[in-house]
Formats: structure tokens, sequence, C-alpha cells
């Protein structure tokens, strides 16, 4: 009887474990980028990569999307750290970056330059780049913006996840 129940066991432990392996597979997506992408002006759960992660779950896909969204950043703080924000394992960057370069004083030709630079070092590890501005950039032109008018509200922060959700594949 304890055999019998041992067989039962095993054969279902060797016969349901690659199943359940199976139904996690796990896609790393990161977000990456400043206070839009860190969801700066809304509610815990708001900011667009949270949104999307709910959205492509909802889907029956477990993807993690990490925010790797950090107030002020640019392009130049984002090469810095880009190790660390894209650890190995990550097949898509969510990129939304360059604003605070010239916020800062940098010009429009060197924000494009970093971001360049981000996108071919990530490119060379063998991660798809989305580039996220012109979500951002349709979100601000229908007036989902705070009253800074540079940073999302909720409807805003929605309204980008739901523009990226069918990029993700």
């Amino acid at each position: 009887m304890v055999k019998g129940l041992r067989a039962i066991f095993c054969a279902a432990f060797f016969f349901i474990t690659p199943l359940i392996w199976a139904g996690t597979a796990h896609a790393q997506i990161v977000a990456l980028g400043a206070s839009v992408v860190q969801g700066y002006g809304v509610g815990s759960g708001e900011a667009f990569p949270q949104q999307l992660e709910a959205m492509l779950r909802a889907k029956g896909k477990q993807y993690s999307v990490s925010n790797q969204g950090i107030y002020g950043d640019t392009t130049t703080g984002v090469l810095a750290r880009l190790d660390s924000a894209v650890p190995q394992g990550t097949r898509i960057v969510i990129l939304l970056i360059g604003g605070n370069d010239v916020r800062k004083g940098a010009s429009v030709a060197q924000a494009k330059a970093g971001t360049g630079e981000i996108v071919a070092r990530l490119q060379t590890r063998k991660i798809r780049v989305i580039n996220a501005s012109p979500y951002y950039a349709a979100a601000r032109s229908k007036g989902m913006v705070l009253s800074d008018r540079i940073h999302l509200t909720a409807e805003g922060q929605r309204y980008m996840a739901t523009q990226l959700l069918p990029l993700i594949n």
C-alpha cells in the first residue's frame, strides 16, 4: 500500500512539476527613466509600469515589470546605473529619458546622444528597447498632465500602459 502511494506520488510529481514550471514562464521587463516612469504625482500602483504589469497579468502573461524611474534622472544618470537597473535576464526595456537633460542645461542633441548610447548598450546585450516618448507626448497633448504640465495624471499613466500593452509579446 505504501509503495503504491509512493509510486502515485512520484508519478504525479514528475508529471505535474513541468506543468507548474511552464506556467510560470517569466519575461523581465524594465521601465527605465526619470520621474514620469517613477509615477511622480500619482498614487501607489498608478504609475504606468505597475499598470502595465497588471494588464499583462490580466491577459494571463506572467511578466514582471520593474519600475526603474528616478526623479530628476538624466541620460548620464541612467548610463551610470544601467547595469544595476537592467539586470541579466531582462528581455525588454521601456525607455523614457532625456527631458531632464534639457531642463538641466544640455542641448537636445546631447540628450538624443545620451539616449542613443543607452539604446546601443542595451541592444549589445540583446535587449529589445521600446521608446516610450511618443506615448508620453500623446498623453501630454491630450491634457493628461498635472498642473506642472510635465508629469502625467493617473489617466495619463493608464493611457501609456494601454498604448504599450500591444507592444509586449
